[in-house]
């Protein structure tokens, strides 16, 4: 057995890919170099440089024998942050090589195809739900500010619908589990990193005065216009689950 270790990033999981052919690696895994911890002492460990000529290879590849959709799909499964990712991805590259003529993410008689099927649907609903749910808040530098948690790592997935949506105003996404947000200052949306996590008593006492006041009229707007003879909560939660109430105003 050889176990790559890469940086934890989608260019050096491609390039560990592409080294798994240039150096035709049979009994192989891919893990990311952070997380990983070795549990069988007689595995050759081989350490991945990424390089972004290996991996814009391996993409160009793929956009050949499956498209930018396909690459899209195994974006997603990168994002999910699952346990296996680096191998589905590995065997979905190894299939599209074998089988370039043929649409291989749609063989979903192949177990590992079939799961990527499966994580891609989560994904896409996070994503959907996070465009759907994410709450902006005033703050005192008149940045609008949204908190989010996501199942996933969905934030790469939803920066152009903000960025599309909201044009006309400096916003900031955070994700509090993952800790890096997205920042867009009305001409360039980039990825920031703080070096500390995100302290949330401090963070309301910035609010805005205008956000205090409006956040206090949407919650007296909201328990005056709820008719509780027609309260169905269980539809409710059907729409809107109980582990995003947390981003809704309404629900403080």
């Amino acid at each position: 057995m050889t176990t790559l270790l890469y940086d934890g990033s989608f260019d050096g999981l491609l390039t560990a890919v592409f080294e798994v052919f240039e150096y035709k690696y049979g009994d192989v895994e891919i893990k990311n170099r952070e997380t990983f911890q070795q549990e069988n002492m007689f595995a050759e460990i081989h350490e991945v440089v990424t390089q972004q000529e290996k991996s814009e290879k391996v993409l160009n590849k793929l956009e050949t024998n499956i498209g930018k959709p396909g690459i899209n799909d195994l974006l997603r499964v990168y994002l999910s942050e699952d346990s296996e990712l680096e191998q589905l991805i590995l065997s979905a590259v190894k299939q599209s090589i074998k089988y370039p003529d043929e649409n291989i993410l749609k063989n979903f008689a192949n177990d590992d195809i079939l799961k990527i099927s499966k994580i891609c649907k989560s994904v896409s609903r996070e994503r959907h739900r996070m465009t759907a749910f994410v709450r902006f808040e005033k703050m005192q530098d008149d940045i609008y500010f949204a908190k989010i948690d996501p199942d996933f790592n969905v934030l790469p997935l939803i920066r152009k619908h903000f960025k599309d949506r909201y044009a006309d105003q400096k916003w900031m996404i955070y994700d509090l589990r993952r800790h890096y947000g997205i920042f867009y200052d009305l001409k360039n949306c980039e990825f920031f990193y703080p070096e500390e996590k995100l302290n949330l008593n401090q963070y309301q006492e910035k609010f805005h005065d205008e956000e205090k006041k409006y956040q206090k009229l949407w919650q007296s707007y909201f328990t005056k216009t709820n008719i509780k003879e027609r309260k169905n909560t269980k539809l409710h939660i059907q729409h809107v689950p109980k582990r995003y109430w947390k981003y809704l105003t309404e629900k403080w």
